[in-house]
């Protein structure tokens, strides 16, 4: 019989260490469509040469969908930031090295991140001229086919002890823009009100990858809007704000 250690809940998901692994029982509200499409992401990315848990079964028990895959021991990256804060540099620094790694693969067949957001903008309660002028600024954004991640948060990636970076949670990857991905980065450290962290990263991003800060800020807007749709009620007001249809200056 197959032991179970809990170890969290995370957003409707049971996630359990067990012999076999890492195993992420989903609740009833992921539809079956929503959790098999986050393990064909998973095992798509897999065939690239990046370190990521290896998916190993997809299993219904007791009318529970869920997934196993590699068991990764380590720290993540922003529990190794929060213990050791002198080190933050050169923490951020590895940071943005891994997701120019990710960005720069190519995996064809996963979905297109514009159409992702196209949808999600559509569907966020938002005026119709906002989402047309939205709608209209997503699609004359240059069309690029890099390896986004959709997610990428120190959270999700996590040092072994002979400090190798396994890069989890890949749920959200798509094939788009890279600016799109840095976007959402820099989105995701102010909602958790890192706002110098924020900063820090974009200007250290933009630098290490000769990207103009202006091309990011440009998703910014569109980013907001496309997190809206699943946004808890304390991030609503902020990524409104975000979503100024007035070009940065």
């Amino acid at each position: 019989m197959t032991t179970k250690q809990h170890i969290k809940s995370h957003l409707g998901k049971e996630l359990f260490r067990t012999e076999d692994g890492f195993v992420k029982v989903f609740g009833p509200d992921y539809t079956k469509s929503g959790i098999l499409n986050e393990a064909l992401n998973q095992s798509r990315v897999e065939e690239t040469d990046l370190n990521i848990p290896k998916i190993k079964s997809i299993e219904v028990v007791d009318g529970q969908w869920s997934i196993t895959m590699d068991y990764i021991e380590g720290k993540t990256l922003s529990q190794l930031m929060a213990q050791n804060p002198d080190k933050e540099d050169e923490y951020l620094e590895l940071f943005v090295d891994l997701q120019r790694t990710v960005l720069s693969k190519r995996v064809p067949m996963l979905n297109k991140l514009k159409d992702k957001m196209q949808g999600r903008i559509s569907d966020a309660k938002l005026d119709a001229t906002t989402r047309y002028d939205l709608h209209t600024r997503l699609d004359s954004l240059p069309k690029h086919y890099n390896l986004c991640h959709g997610d990428f948060h120190p959270s999700n990636i996590i040092i072994t002890k002979d400090g190798t970076p396994y890069i989890i949670d890949w749920a959200h990857a798509t094939q788009g823009n890279a600016s799109a991905d840095v976007a959402t980065t820099y989105l995701m450290f102010y909602l958790e009100g890192k706002e110098q962290l924020a900063e820090k990263y974009l200007k250290l991003y933009c630098l290490k990858s000769d990207t103009a800060k202006q091309y990011v800020q440009k998703w910014i807007p569109i980013v907001a809007a496309s997190r809206l749709t699943k946004a808890k009620p304390e991030e609503d007001e902020f990524l409104r704000r975000w979503i100024d249809v007035v070009d940065y200056e």
